[in-house]
C-alpha cells in the first residue's frame, strides 16, 4: 500500500472520532467519575448514597490496634485501603476543585465534588491517630486478592499499618500532607473551620512524621 493511501486510511479512521470527541456531555462525564468514587466508599454509608448495590462495609477496620480507620476509599477493585495511592488520587480530585470550581458548579456538580473530598479526608484525618503515628493501609494485599467478592461480604481479616517517628513513611505522609493541605484550600471559603482543622492535620504529618 502506497505511503498516501495509509495516511487516507488512518485520516477516515481518526474523522469520526474527531466528530464524536466534540459531542461527548462532559457534565455527565463528571458526574460518572464522581460515581465512581461513591462506589468505592467503605465503612458506614451516607443516607444519601447514590449506588443503591453498596452497603455498609468493614466497619471494624482499624480494631485489630484499638483505632477507628473506618471510612476512605478501596483500592481500584480491592477491598483494602491504601494510603499512598489513595491520598495521591484525593489530591489531584482536590486540585481540580481549586482549578476548575467553576466548570464543577456548572456541571452541576460541585456540592458532590466537595462530599467526595471531605469522605476522603475525614478518613486520612481519622488515620492520624497520634502527633507521631499515622496509619497508612488497612488490609493484606496477598489476601486480598485472594479473594473475588464484594467488601460487604469480607469474612477474613484486614489489618491496619501505621507509620511513627521511629518507623516513618516519609512518602505516605508527604502525600497525605499534600491532600489535606490541598483539601484545606478546597474548603477555605466553603467551611473555614473545616479547611482550618484540614491545615492543621496536615502540618503536623510534615513536622512529626516525616
Amino acid at each position: 500500500m502506497k505511503f498516501s493511501s495509509i495516511i487516507a486510511t488512518i485520516a477516515a479512521l481518526v474523522a469520526p472520532m474527531t466528530v464524536v470527541a466534540k459531542s461527548q456531555d462532559y457534565a455527565r462525564h463528571i458526574e460518572l467519575s464522581l460515581l465512581f468514587y461513591e462506589a468505592q466508599r467503605s465503612g458506614k454509608l451516607p443516607e444519601n448514597n447514590r449506588i443503591y448495590w453498596r452497603h455498609d462495609s468493614e466497619l471494624e477496620a482499624g480494631a485489630d490496634n484499638g483505632v477507628d480507620l473506618t471510612g476512605g476509599y478501596y483500592d481500584a477493585g480491592d477491598n483494602a485501603k491504601f494510603n499512598f495511592p489513595g491520598a495521591a488520587t484525593m489530591t489531584l480530585l482536590a486540585w481540580s476543585g481549586v482549578d476548575y470550581a467553576e466548570g464543577y458548579k456548572n456541571a452541576g456538580q460541585w456540592e458532590y465534588l466537595l462530599d467526595a473530598v471531605r469522605w476522603g479526608a475525614d478518613y486520612f484525618m481519622k488515620c492520624h491517630t497520634g502527633k507521631t503515628e499515622l496509619y497508612a493501609q488497612v488490609g493484606d494485599g496477598n489476601t486480598d486478592h485472594s479473594f473475588w467478592y464484594p467488601p460487604e461480604y469480607v469474612q477474613y481479616e484486614y489489618p491496619s499499618f501505621k507509620v511513627t517517628a521511629d518507623a516513618p513513611g516519609s512518602e505516605v505522609a508527604g502525600e497525605t500532607a499534600a491532600f489535606l493541605a490541598a483539601a484545606s484550600i478546597l474548603f477555605k471559603d466553603e467551611d473555614p473551620t473545616y479547611s482550618a482543622t484540614l491545615l492543621k492535620h496536615s502540618k503536623v504529618y510534615i513536622i512529626k512524621i516525616i
